[in-house]
């Protein structure tokens, strides 16, 4: 199975400042991540925002900048949240998925809308 990467949507919802990015799709990552570059075409200054402290992969914790609040938009989904910068390329992780109610097709390696929910997202609040 190879990686499933979607085109979204990031607004800085501050200033209105959008860009468009090809995000690596991990039901195994938490938040939405972003690489500095893009925190900075968004207008955030990364100098100034929260930091959050994340465990990477290989069992390392580390502290990192915090943005928010970025909209995440996709098809006929968005979400508002907030995003981590980290990396060399941009992360959609689980958290924004569930909101959006999307899903990852394995076999076409694509993300798409829920199927039972083509026209706004459902979320489950059990």
């Amino acid at each position: 199975m190879g990686a499933t990467y979607a085109e979204l949507k990031l607004t800085n919802l501050f200033n209105k400042q959008s860009v468009k990015v090809n995000a690596l799709v991990d039901t195994g990552a938490t938040f939405m991540c972003v690489t500095e570059e893009e925190a900075l075409q968004l207008g955030f200054d990364i100098g100034e925002v929260a930091t959050h402290v994340v465990t990477l992969a290989d069992g390392r914790q580390t502290r990192v900048p915090r943005i928010a609040p970025i909209e995440i938009a996709f098809g006929n989904r968005s979400y508002v949240t907030e995003a981590l910068v980290l990396g060399n390329e941009p992360l959609m992780g689980v958290l924004p998925l569930e909101a959006m109610d999307l899903m990852v097709d394995p076999l076409r390696q694509q993300l798409v809308v829920n199927p039972a929910h083509p026209n706004f997202p459902v979320a489950s609040a059990k």
